[in-house]
């Protein structure tokens, strides 16, 4: 059970040398179209391995949420935007606790104090904990993260890398949605084509170690050189962001008039900019709405968006009141902030 493995201090993220290092995924399968699943694919049992492919299945699968945490809310709004409702449950969490990490207290909408599915424990440790024990293991020894995306049916962790969530997302579970949603179907309009494929794959490289990354490594530093190292590589890649949107042809979005994978991986760390890590996490040389024009108006554009290419999946993933508590709860500040008034500005 998890109440039987303690950790430290979870939010306690820095190094001896005070910098932010953040450790890499655990689970790395992958979910594949069930036509094209390798029957030879070897088992993964210890969930260390990217060796076991997963076929795809209705209701087979669950993805576990935090809405604090932006690396799950990538996966949240691509699970929205392909229309898998029916398809793949989400399942929230709704705390963290300092030392035995996410967990259900009856906060969220549904009022869940433990697992909804297995029960036993409130805390997502326990899921990782059974998702070893077939491997004669008792307990998970590595680190506990979101999202999960959980099999049912052989009752493990496929994967919690959210990077490669998402691409399952894109069109694993195509074959159970209608032909128009399918992302062959697409052609060059789809979230990750093949023509900018190389192109966003550049761009998530530096958006994730300056950006996504860069505002963690500023706010879990713990020695002001560890802090000074990254808060200006930050804003010179928002100056970069900002020069991007401001190249001819580019916009309303990142790669032009369609939702790609790059406005995907950017909006979660971009949402909780001016109410979460401009403050709480000292992210402070400027705000996004005052000093950042066309990543505000791109911003906007995504959140307030009605005709219909967001599909509401970037509004309707968003919860101001939780980034400003859950922030707070992780640097240990005991008052939460009320401010930026309003928590994002209209068009």
């Amino acid at each position: 059970m998890a109440e039987e493995n303690p950790k430290k201090d979870l939010f306690n993220n820095a190094d001896s040398d005070g910098r932010f290092n953040r450790k890499p995924s655990t689970f790395r399968s992958w979910v594949v179209p069930s036509s094209s699943l390798n029957s030879d694919s070897a088992s993964n049992t210890n969930g260390t391995s990217p060796i076991q492919s997963f076929p795809a299945a209705k209701g087979r699968y669950v993805l576990y949420i935090h809405l604090v945490c932006p690396w799950a809310h990538r996966t949240l709004i691509t699970h929205r935007l392909k229309g898998l409702q029916d398809v793949i449950r989400v399942i929230e969490l709704d705390d963290m606790d300092r030392e035995f990490g996410w967990c259900w207290n009856g906060k969220g909408k549904h009022g869940w104090t433990e697992d909804p599915i297995y029960g036993g424990t409130k805390y997502l440790r326990g899921l990782y904990d059974r998702a070893v024990q077939n491997s004669g293991e008792r307990k998970f020894e590595g680190r506990v993260t979101v999202p999960v995306l959980w099999d049912l049916e052989e009752g493990t962790i496929v994967n919690n890398e959210s990077g490669e969530i998402i691409r399952m997302l894109y069109s694993a579970f195509d074959e159970f949605l209608p032909e128009g949603q399918r992302e062959v179907s697409k052609g060059g309009k789809g979230l990750l084509p093949d023509h900018l494929k190389e192109r966003i794959n550049s761009m998530n490289e530096w958006v994730y170690h300056e950006i996504n990354n860069g505002v963690y490594k500023c706010g879990f530093a713990a020695a002001q050189e560890a802090y000074d190292e990254n808060i200006y590589k930050l804003f010179d890649a928002l100056d970069r962001v900002e020069a991007w949107l401001g190249q001819q042809g580019k916009g309303p979005y990142l790669f032009g008039e369609d939702i790609t994978e790059a406005d995907i991986r950017l909006f979660p760390t971009l949402i909780r900019f001016d109410v979460a890590y401009f403050t709480i996490f000292k992210c402070n040389l400027k705000m996004i709405r005052y000093e950042y024009p066309r990543i505000h108006q791109w911003l906007r554009n995504l959140y307030w968006d009605e005709r219909g290419k967001t599909k509401g999946a970037f509004r309707e993933t968003v919860a101001f009141d939780a980034y400003k508590y859950g922030y707070s709860q992780a640097t240990k500040q005991k008052v939460v902030p009320a401010g930026p008034r309003p928590n994002i500005l209209p068009l």
